[in-house]
């Protein structure tokens, strides 16, 4: 995301100063915990142990992850909300943090219960599809589906995730009436394309990139503003199809409960956006598909307010409703 990453300039000076040395210094003197709202193996669980060892190192405390998933991730997410304030709990989440709040009664608030940390990375979604489609390319997607509206589908990881928004934006942009087919996570999404149930696909790119590697899958497009790293030869949505207001990003973020001390935020972020740029932790998130960012706290507060109103928009334009 473009607007994330001109934060990186600012990151290393944006809030370090503001501590004060003392609770920074004394900070912290027991393990700390993550909250990830998702079961053990899914995307923000993996990219919370790429960055757990390197980080207990900074931090000189271990670093004990909490899997809280259910909800589509509203319960972890509740767990972090409601927790002491004193930078021993942090919420280690993913861009539908931005979504829930738009489609489900929550008994949190993500702006008012959580003070913002950090981007971690940028994930992008990958729309993809299986060999047999009627499709090489996504302008050829996008011309298949015009002539038969109505009839082509494609898959999601679910009902109001990142990647159905990315599937009904396209919709939106590019005019064309295709049918979605929700599943309960990436996997069965995948295999569902690769056994031709479903022709089209949009997924988080880690989900599918080794499938694309391996020609099982056609790759046709990210959703970001630019290209990953991780594949860079998949063009942007926004390139094919000269849609430049095209991009939906599946970021990764960390957030402190409301509250929490101004010196303990930014030592956390401080130590955060190192991280993820040290050579081995930053080669093992690329692999990820993921594309290290380390914002400042202030970039996290825009994106959040700047999401919600942007998908509050696609969901009312799209008229997506959950059952």
């Amino acid at each position: 995301m473009d607007l994330i990453k001109t934060a990186l300039a600012l990151t290393a000076t944006c809030l370090v100063g503001a501590a004060s040395p003392a609770l920074a210094q004394d900070y912290p003197a027991r393990p700390i915990r993550f909250v990830v709202p998702s079961p053990p193996g899914g995307g923000t669980d993996v990219i919370a142990r790429i960055v757990q060892p390197r980080l207990t190192e900074a931090l000189g405390q271990p670093i004990v992850i909490e899997n809280r998933g259910g909800a589509g991730g509203a319960v972890g997410t509740e767990v972090a909300a409601k927790s002491v304030p004193d930078g021993y709990t942090f919420l280690f989440t993913l861009s539908s943090h931005t979504i829930n709040p738009l489609l489900y009664k929550l008994n949190y608030d993500v702006e008012r219960d959580f003070a913002s940390v950090s981007i971690l990375v940028s994930v992008p979604q990958l729309i993809a599809a299986n060999p047999g489609a009627p499709a090489k390319t996504l302008k050829e997607m996008v011309a298949a589906a015009r002539e038969r509206p109505g009839v082509y589908s494609y898959a999601s990881v679910g009902n109001g995730t990142p990647s159905h928004i990315a599937g009904e934006l396209l919709k939106l942009r590019a005019g064309v009436n295709m049918i979605h087919i929700p599943y309960r996570g990436g996997g069965p999404a995948v295999a569902d394309t690769l056994g031709g149930q479903v022709p089209f696909l949009f997924v988080t790119a880690p989900a599918a990139l080794s499938h694309v590697r391996s020609g099982k899958l056609r790759a046709l497009a990210v959703t970001t503003a630019k290209r990953t790293p991780a594949a860079p030869e998949i063009p942007t949505v926004a390139e094919e199809l000269n849609l430049p207001d095209y991009e939906v990003d599946s970021w990764y973020a960390m957030f402190a409960p409301a509250k929490t001390a101004a010196a303990i935020v930014a030592r956390m972020q401080r130590d955060v956006a190192r991280v993820v740029h040290l050579p081995e932790v930053s080669r093992k998130l690329l692999e990820q598909g993921a594309d290290p960012v380390g914002s400042s706290p202030q970039e996290l507060d825009r994106v959040v307010k700047t999401e919600l109103r942007r998908w509050a928009q696609v969901i009312r334009d799209a008229g997506i409703r959950l059952e």
